[in-house]
């Protein structure tokens, strides 16, 4: 498979740059057995089949970039934080007094050794330590003065950081609007999207239809944006993101007994990388984090219920409740999705590996769904239209 197979004309205008003004007026394609429905995301209650359960992603964007000014009327030194160093996500936002985080450098040059100062008012400073590079990021020391948690520090200091397509700074509405209602558990520098729909009276539609939903979390990494490598799909070095494991949810997975969807590809990876970490278990390996093709060298046999249950044990007798891991999964033609019926999800970029989720799931089916929706003026990316996907 090349990086050609999963390109598309995307017309600059089809890319939705700004929310709707009511979240749940966006529209809905609705793809089952070969078949297109076009509908509205306030229809999502009525489309699902009896007694469904969804799974959202219940992250919340952070706003991970910072912009340090070293002298008035210059340009600033951006630094964008990517993730904890050497730290889970949940102890990275904890984190008093400082902490390391990886981080991309705008203006690079500008910044020679000395650190960086952020004055954030009633005396409050945040300091930034330039350390060692890490691929094309660098380790940041930050520091502060109160016993503020870092995740406090970020809301006050920084800027909720829009995807590089939508070409614009952020503005005082994306503050709410680049962020799900339901979000809770700090750590993305990126949105699960598919969530972005929903609203307080989509959730009272769903359940006065019966149909019920949990958590899981996977904080969603700037990777998430990052275009396939030219040639062999093989060849692209997925991204790697981290995943609360939790008893609570894998328990309400496996009390329920109907359709099961994944509200968003984050979603959708979270349920997958666990069933895989349920199966090395079963196989007699160790539970640790998941690489980018071990999924495809594992036995295929083995029931997500099965495979759950036997994180449910693991867990048990290690007496935890939950347990931070990443995963590097690349979901790709050829590969049998096993935890959920189908996917709400956007419509995603040309030659991107979420591109290669939807075509796992739907087969060369993608083509035809991308070219009604672009026939019938759906609106795409992170602020554009839905999808319901039922896989084959």
């Amino acid at each position: 498979m090349q990086k050609s197979d999963f390109e598309y004309l995307l017309p600059a205008d089809r890319i939705a740059t700004h929310p709707l003004q009511h979240r749940d007026a966006s529209k809905l394609l609705v793809y089952r057995g070969g078949s297109i429905e076009d509908c509205l995301f306030s229809d999502l209650s009525k489309v699902l089949p009896d007694h469904s359960q969804l799974i959202f992603n219940n992250t919340r964007v952070v706003k991970a970039r910072l912009h340090f000014i070293k002298t008035k009327g210059a340009k600033p030194i951006e630094v964008f934080c990517l993730g904890p160093y050497h730290m889970s996500v949940e102890e990275s936002m904890n984190a008093k007094g400082s902490v390391h985080f990886e981080c991309l450098v705008g203006n690079l040059k500008r910044w020679k050794d000395h650190p960086l100062t952020l004055d954030l008012g009633n005396d409050l400073v945040l300091t930034a330590e330039k350390g060692a590079r890490v691929g094309h990021a660098f380790v940041i020391h930050f520091s502060w003065n109160s016993a503020d948690a870092f995740s406090t520090i970020l809301e006050a200091a920084g800027k909720i950081p829009l995807p590089p397509y939508m070409n614009r700074d952020a503005e005082n509405e994306d503050i709410e609007r680049y962020q799900t209602v339901y979000a809770a558990s700090n750590g993305s520098v990126a949105a699960p999207t598919a969530g972005l729909h929903f609203t307080p009276r989509v959730f009272d539609q769903l359940k006065s239809q019966h149909h019920r939903w949990f958590d899981v979390t996977l904080h969603v990494g700037a990777g998430t944006f990052k275009p396939l490598d030219e040639g062999t799909v093989e060849n692209h070095e997925m991204h790697s993101e981290e995943l609360l494991l939790s008893r609570n949810w894998l328990q309400r997975y496996l009390d329920h007994e109907g359709a099961q969807f994944a509200v968003g590809t984050t979603s959708l990876r979270t349920l997958e990388s666990c069933h895989w970490m349920g199966v090395k278990l079963l196989q007699g390996l160790p539970l640790e984090d998941l690489g980018q093709f071990e999924a495809y060298e594992l036995n295929t046999d083995i029931t997500t219920r099965e495979a759950y249950a036997s994180l449910i044990n693991h867990m048990d007798e290690q007496g935890i409740q939950s347990l931070a891991l990443k995963t590097q999964l690349m979901i790709k033609p050829g590969y049998r999705i096993k935890s959920v019926q189908g996917i709400i999800t956007n419509f995603h970029q040309p030659g991107s590996t979420l591109l290669l989720l939807v075509s796992a799931g739907i087969g060369p089916q993608w083509k035809e769904v991308y070219q009604h929706a672009l026939s019938n003026e759906y609106r795409f990316l992170s602020y554009g239209d839905s999808s319901l996907l039922y896989f084959n």
